[in-house]
């Protein structure tokens, strides 16, 4: 797992937490583990094990289509650890969509940290626990050289 992958990890871990239960969280959506929504449904229970083991997998998901959408950002670098949370948070159509990604892709760095702040509603409503992750995602992603 490369630093920008662990970073991703910490982050997820940290602000989704993990429930082996399914629930549903404030935007609406069934949810088990550390967020995972895909084909979630009431009543399913999952393990710790397959907890942990569908992390891996989202994270690598979520690598590899945040290098899609900003194939200039680094394998290896802080700003792709906090793009995949955030990707892994909002969607990867979301993220693709984002202000967060159209800066990157300009090479806009200063403007895409600042618009992680952007992505603090769910449910139609701000979250404190959205503004406190997307701040932890800002403070991560400027630890890169040219922020």
């Amino acid at each position: 797992m490369t630093e920008a992958e662990k970073e991703a990890k910490k982050l997820i871990a940290q602000y989704e937490g993990c429930r082996l239960k399914a629930y549903k969280c404030p935007a609406g959506k069934w949810t088990i583990g550390y967020g995972h929504t895909e084909g979630v449904k009431e009543g399913d229970v999952w393990t710790q094990e397959r907890a942990d083991a569908e992390l891996v997998m989202e994270i690598d998901k979520y690598r590899a289509a945040v290098l899609r959408v900003c194939p200039t950002l680094k394998a290896t670098s802080n700003r792709l650890g906090a793009c995949i949370s955030l990707a892994h948070n909002i969607g990867i159509g979301n993220f693709s969509g984002s202000s967060v990604a159209k800066y990157i892709r300009r090479g806009e760095y200063r403007a895409a940290a600042d618009a992680f702040g952007l992505w603090v509603n769910a449910g139609g409503k701000k979250l404190p626990g959205l503004v406190s992750r997307r701040q932890a995602e800002q403070t991560v992603f400027r630890r890169d050289e040219d922020v």
